[in-house]
């Protein structure tokens, strides 16, 4: 069993949990029957669905609970208890709404089914943080790859349960809804004992993660043919079971590649890493180990002394500049929190609000059912791409270049904009064109917050400050989904008997849209500008130093 317990188990037991998480994601397979079966109306329906994107990114309680339960080594909690308490809540969320769809309990108020809806959506955030956090702690000098193979993951996890519900379900949403009480949770309560910190630095890490970043990228590449193949034929049960087989093998390869990762590592040197002051604690694997003494900034990141790090200048140590480590409260009283917040009030609230009417902007410009549904499939992949190629690239540029993490927040912003203007034009194939860059772009927030706010506030309450600043994606999709596009497609709609077609449907939400955005990319580039210094000389040097040797 000691040899399962390592940083490379570690994240595959992370990347199974996140491939379960993505749950919010297919609130369209069971919404209707939640619809017929409790006689709501459509706009009940929008008020349960709400909740669910409020549970969904309100993860400020997952982050409280992740500090607390690994502020101290020595105790005998960690990762495990914020993967369980969401366990919890996403059996008793997702229990309860099936018990009222089957009648095994009476048909409940809807406030009570708000805060089923709510309860079991929260449960995302708690798998969410644990795995991220952790990840970001087992290799802080690779936050941004981990960041986005752990996030990627999760962007593909709704296809991956669909993939699920169509196989093994046979589309019996009833079924599914049941499914979604019992498979994250047994998952999580399955995987979660080998999610842990490991204040380890096993041989060539980066090897090891691009290994990943490729079973990524082959998965959602196979989802994305098996996504269009089905779009295109009918599939027999036969083939159904054959394609979700492979993709079950392909799930399972994570594991592989943390057995030979552990496996090259034991025949070097693994650094068990101690923060000076602090006495070694019990690990199995010590005896197979250098022991080593490091120091550890204020802000968590820690590597191995080279040879050049221990003498300059006769005797003295080489001065390391500290980075800051903020709590919450002290976070929020800093500009560049705010200037986080307004970036992604304007970036992922506009990018959700495109996919939430997708569809309907679809019909109005005149997309077949076909068209659209596979643009709502596909959704799944360009988020991925966005969120596991922002990670991976910014990483890249930030070893190689020294260029500061926000300046790719910057582009993505940028990029977005340019893809709502694409769909505001309303030309022929605009949506499939401006879908792509506005999903891709999306999806690249969702690896670089998380990083940039490990990097700047520190990685200690990194869980709290960024799923703080991730309620700015309801706040930005209200106003964006509510306030413009409902509210002026209303106003076209009204003058053509409640429906609209043709392009100034959209065109003028999606204006105001790419405008918002490109404020959010400004002031994205203000924090660029804030933060270049602290990158060249604290973040950029810190990695300088480790890889020195």
């Amino acid at each position: 069993m000691d040899k399962l317990h390592n940083k490379w188990v570690s994240t595959a037991a992370s990347i199974w949990i996140q491939c379960t998480s993505g749950f919010l994601y297919t609130f369209s397979i069971y919404s209707s029957l939640l619809k017929s079966s409790q006689g709501y109306d459509q706009s009940t329906l929008d008020t349960v669905s709400v909740f669910k994107d409020i549970g969904g990114n309100f993860g400020v309680l997952s982050g409280l609970l992740y500090s607390a339960a690994t502020a101290n080594h020595r105790r005998r909690t960690g990762p495990w208890v914020v993967h369980l308490a969401g366990a919890v809540q996403c059996f008793v969320g997702f229990f309860l709404m099936w018990a009222s769809v089957v009648g095994l309990i009476s048909r409940p108020p809807v406030p009570a089914m708000c805060l089923f809806m709510l309860v079991a959506a929260h449960a995302a955030t708690f798998f969410n943080t644990s795995n991220v956090v952790t990840g970001v702690r087992n290799f802080s000098n690779y936050s941004g790859t981990i960041v986005g193979i752990i996030k990627g993951f999760i962007g593909l996890s709704g296809a991956i349960l669909v993939q699920v519900y169509r196989t093994i379900f046979n589309n019996d949403p009833t079924s599914y809804l049941l499914m979604l009480a019992l498979l994250p949770s047994v998952n999580a309560l399955l995987f979660m004992w080998f999610v842990r910190i490991h204040n380890t630095i096993e041989g060539d890490e980066k090897k090891h993660l691009d290994s990943f970043s490729l079973i990524a990228l082959v998965i959602a590449a196979y989802l994305m043919l098996v996504i269009i193949l089905e779009n295109v034929i009918t599939f027999r049960l036969s083939i159904r079971v054959v394609t979700f087989v492979l993709l079950v093998l392909l799930l399972v390869s994570p594991f592989c590649v943390s057995i030979r990762a552990h496996q090259r590592d034991s025949n070097g040197i693994s650094h068990n890493l101690f923060i000076e002051g602090d006495q070694p604690m019990d690990d199995p694997n010590q005896a197979d180990a250098e022991k080593m003494y490091v120091r550890q900034d204020s802000a968590g990141y820690r590597c191995a002394p080279s040879s050049t790090d221990q003498e300059v200048d006769g005797n003295e140590e080489r001065p390391f500049p500290a980075e800051e480590n903020l709590n919450l409260l002290q976070a929020i009283r800093t500009i560049d929190f705010w200037i986080l917040f307004l970036a992604m009030a304007c970036g992922m609230g506009s990018g959700l609000a495109t996919v939430n009417n997708i569809s309907q902007i679809g019909g109005s410009l005149g997309y077949t059912s076909f068209e659209t549904s596979t643009l709502v499939s596909l959704w799944s992949i360009w988020n991925f791409l966005g969120r596991f190629g922002a990670g991976y690239v910014s990483d890249y540029f930030l070893h190689t270049r020294g260029w500061a993490r926000p300046l790719f927040m910057v582009i993505t912003l940028a990029t977005m904009s340019i893809g709502h203007v694409v769909i505001a034009s309303g030309f022929p194939g605009a949506l499939f064109a401006g879908s792509i860059l506005v999903g891709v772009c999306y999806g690249s927030q969702w690896s670089l917050m998380p990083t940039i706010t490990s990097e700047i506030f520190g990685v200690v309450h990194m869980g709290t400050i960024f799923n703080t600043i991730t309620i700015a994606n309801p706040v930005g999709s209200y106003i964006f989904s509510v306030r413009v596009i409902g509210y002026l497609y209303d106003e076209e709609s009204s003058a053509e008997g409640n429906t609209c077609t043709g392009t100034h449907c959209f065109m003028l939400s999606f204006i105001i849209m790419a405008s918002a955005t490109l404020l959010g990319s400004l002031a994205a580039l203000g924090l660029y500008f804030r933060t270049k210094h602290f990158y060249n000389q604290v973040v950029h040097r810190r990695l300088l130093h480790c890889f020195s040797e």
